[in-house]
Formats: structure tokens, sequence, C-alpha cells
């Protein structure tokens, strides 16, 4: 448990202080107590949260900063962010083991009227399983994946496997909001390019974070045998009964229809293992609760795990192992 945070302010100089994070709070507002300004956090579950602080002025103006008495800082695709932790976190020991070398290959193609580049993490030649990750450069950028993979692969946890780093063709809130055309072309021109570069062993397993993680349900609902397995991190599974607030979302329509449809969905379509992580605290973990009980009960061999943390690259960092370890080794590991 994190406890309470503290902004220090005796002359005064602010009229205010407020939290910027992805935490749900009936109030987000810190309080005057003795020369400052404090906001208890009593969710006993949280042991790491990154937030930012809105300082509001006597005049009403507002600036957005980091907090100035926590030095510890945390980069992310929206900037940088303080990052206070709870006692007990540990970062995953994977971080400083010793990894295999791998080399990084860059496939270029047009997808969807758009020029992209897709790397693709290798540890040696030969036939060999592949991940597959939506938002991959920034996943390999902030959540060390193939530094994951090197690590879990010389300590023989995993055997060899590649990881394809695919960023988002164009305007990601357009192809990762359950579309159609983006699924096409993933499963029918850029998984069969990849296949076309190195030599793969199976189908790949497909991972993703947020709306990286609904594309990827999306994909593996409309295009069937096309992965083996998914690892979906924080899903972006919205509904009306949780998600109204999303509802100015462009692609909110259409993202309700498709998650509407997969939760009234019997029995019937293509199953593979899944497993999801999600953040204990989070606004979407209502909705991936909802999602992994639905994919349960139409034959998916499904599990959600939570985790003490919220929506960002850290937090789904910290899960690959044991989560993601284990969906690979059962995919991957002969029995």
């Amino acid at each position: 448990m994190i406890g309470s945070l503290r902004v220090e302010d005796p002359e005064p100089r602010y009229a205010g202080v407020r939290l910027l994070s992805d935490l749900p709070l009936d109030s987000r507002d810190f309080r005057r107590e003795n020369g400052g300004w404090v906001l208890d956090l009593p969710h006993e579950r949280l042991e790491r949260l990154e937030y930012q602080l809105e300082l509001l002025g006597p005049d009403g103006a507002s600036q957005i900063v980091c907090d100035p008495a926590n030095p510890l800082r945390e980069p992310g695709p929206f900037g940088e962010k303080s990052v206070v932790v709870a006692p007990r976190y540990r970062p995953p020991d994977w971080l400083d083991s010793r990894r295999v070398d791998g080399t990084m290959h860059e496939l270029g193609m047009r997808v969807l009227g758009q020029s992209f580049d897709v790397s693709i993490w290798s540890p040696g030649e030969g036939e060999l399983p592949l991940l597959v990750a939506h938002d991959g450069p920034e996943y390999d950028e902030l959540s060390c994946l193939t530094r994951y993979a090197g690590a879990l692969i010389e300590g023989e946890r995993l055997p060899p496997f590649r990881v394809a780093l695919l960023p988002p063709p164009g305007d990601r809130d357009e192809s990762y909001s359950a579309s159609a055309v983006y699924s096409r072309a993933l499963c029918s021109r850029i998984v069969p390019a990849l296949r076309d570069q190195v030599a793969v062993a199976g189908r790949p397993v497909g991972m993703g974070p947020s709306l990286g993680a609904l594309a990827m349900l999306h994909a593996q609902r409309t295009w069937p045998g096309t992965f083996a397995g998914l690892f979906l991190q924080s899903g972006s599974f919205f509904v009306p009964r949780f998600d109204r607030h999303e509802s100015g979302f462009p692609r909110y329509q259409r993202i309700i229809r498709f998650v509407g449809g997969v939760l009234r969905a019997g029995p019937g379509s293509e199953t593979v293992p899944v497993s999801m992580t999600c953040g204990a605290e989070e606004e979407n973990i209502h909705n991936n609760r909802q999602m992994a009980t639905a994919l349960a009960a139409q034959g998916y061999a499904v599990e959600l795990h939570e985790v003490a943390d919220l929506h960002n690259y850290t937090s789904w960092r910290d899960a690959f192992d044991p989560h993601l370890t284990r969906l690979l080794a059962e995919l991957w590991v002969p029995r």
C-alpha cells in the first residue's frame, strides 16, 4: 500500500493541488494540511503509481508538472511522469539477468495505404516460434520486451523464439479499434509477410496492450487459424455499463458492437489459450473481468491476472513473468 502523497507549500503559493493519474478516485483534490497539500490513496492493492500534479494558482491559472519533491520518474508514450512505489514493490528479476544476444531485422511493407517497418528480433537462425506484438516498438522501448525474451531464453525457461514488433499502420485509434479492415490486413498480409521473411514454427502468438489487446482479440475472432494463443494486457473491451465516459472516443460505437457480440456469443468459435493481465485498480478491470468470464464460457482456456498497478507500460512489463512465460511455455515447450 502506498499511503499518501504530500506537496509542501508553506507560503502558500497554490490555491489547490490535484492528482492526475489513471487511478479512479472519488476526489483527486489534495487537502490543505500543516503547510502543505495531502492526498490519501486508500487502495490497498496498489503497489505502484505513475502520476502528475496539477498546481492551481490564486489567479485561476494552472500548470501540470511532475512532483517536484519526488526524483523518481518514468518515461511513457504521453511524456514523463512521477512514480511512487510501496515498500514491497520489486521490479522483475529478469531485468538484471544474463540474456542471449539477438539481432534486429527490419521488414518494410505497405499496408492500408501506409508504409511502415516491422522490426523482427531473433536470437538465431532456423525455424522458431514467433510472438507478434501490437504497439511493438513502444513495448520494446518501455517494457523491455526483447530483453525479457533474451533473458528467458538464456535461462532456458523458454525455447528460442522471435519477436515481431508491429507499429500501428497510420492512425492507431482507427486501426486498433475492432477494425475489420485492419484485422484483414494483419492476418492476410502482415503475418504472411513475416512468414515469408523468417521461418516460423507453428502459428504465432499475438499480444497487445489496451487497444492493441482489443485488436488482437478482434483478429483472432474474425480470422480463425491465424494465432495459436493470445496475451492481452489491460484490454480496452468497452461496454456501456462500465465505459460511458469513453463515449467521446471516435470509434466507441464500433468497439461496443464488437465487444457486445463477443459477450453474447455462445460456444462454436475457434478457441485458443488466452492469458489476460489488468491493473486491479484501473478502470478497465471491470470490462476485463466480464470479457474473461465470457471467453471461458465459450471454451477458451483463459486466465485473468489482476496486478497491483495501473494502465502503463511498466505494469505490463512486470506481468510478463510469470504470465506471458506460462502461456508461451504451454504452447511451445514439448510435454
